[in-house]
């Protein structure tokens, strides 16, 4: 899990967006998108080491291509998230942060970020 709250921000800066939302979207069937807590990097550890629990590698899939726990993982994560921004910052509770999910990786991968903004 690689946490992309800082380039999300970065995002929202640079297209000098002041009110209103986002999505989030990530085009890729074995990646995923989340919203969790960011302050203690051992709960995305922990999120990881259950995904493998609940979602074993092997498990005689039937998909050919040897990577049906990635599909089963991401599409528990989700391809995309909704956040608002209220005065230039992304609203977010306290402990949380954007997370980007590599499911069957590395790969070069897209994030994309559209925005509905009210200067």
């Amino acid at each position: 899990m690689i946490d992309i709250t800082r380039e999300i921000q970065n995002a929202i800066n640079q297209e000098k967006m002041m009110d209103g939302y986002l999505i989030i979207y990530v085009p890729h069937t074995t990646a995923g998108i989340t919203i969790n807590e960011g302050a203690d990097p051992s709960v995305q550890q922990d999120i990881i080491k259950t995904l493998q629990q609940l979602i074993p590698e092997k498990n005689n899939y039937e998909h050919e291509e040897g990577n049906s726990d990635a599909h089963i993982k991401a599409s528990l994560l989700g391809s995309s998230v909704t956040l608002l921004v209220d005065k230039g910052k992304l609203v977010l509770g306290t402990w949380q942060h954007i997370f980007f999910y590599e499911g069957d990786g590395p790969r070069n991968r897209i994030v994309y970020i559209h925005t509905n903004k009210n200067r």
